[in-house]
């Protein structure tokens, strides 16, 4: 249990930062020139990349300690990590209440974000089962 806590802080923190560093440039630059629906679909296929990235290099360093099962559990652990800093310090930073929040909300790229968290959340065990098919031994 103490892995999967682990693995899920190192998950999230690492796609956390790379998001809120992209966040800021998308923020002060690219919302400016290009409108805030366009800079976050730019931003949400870099940020799939990312994610894939990040759980591939986790699922790949630590995949002797966890089964296949339990990847799912770190990512919806990290996702509970995501969500618990957007939902309370990100808001607080950009000082919206999360009613705020949902209202402002693209539609379509917030469509486009939402699914990139239910990814997000799978990510390490897509990763993990990939892996067991290619016949790297067992995860």
């Amino acid at each position: 249990m103490i892995q999967m806590l682990r693995l899920s802080a190192l998950y999230f923190a690492v796609v956390f930062a790379v998001g809120f560093l992209l966040g800021t440039v998308r923020t002060l630059w690219v919302v400016p020139q290009l409108g805030t629906r366009v800079a976050e679909l730019i931003e949400a296929p870099i940020m799939l990349v990312v994610v894939i990235l990040v759980a591939r290099a986790v699922v790949l360093r630590h995949a002797e300690g966890l089964r296949r099962g339990r990847w799912l559990a770190v990512g919806f652990i990290a996702l509970a990590l995501l969500l618990t800093v957007e939902f309370t310090v990100i808001l607080w930073l950009r000082d919206l209440s999360l009613s705020e929040y949902f209202a402002t909300r693209d539609p379509v790229s917030s469509t486009v974000y939402f699914i990139s968290l239910c990814l997000f959340a799978v990510m390490p065990l897509l990763i993990a089962s990939r892996r067991r098919f290619k016949g790297n031994g067992p995860v």
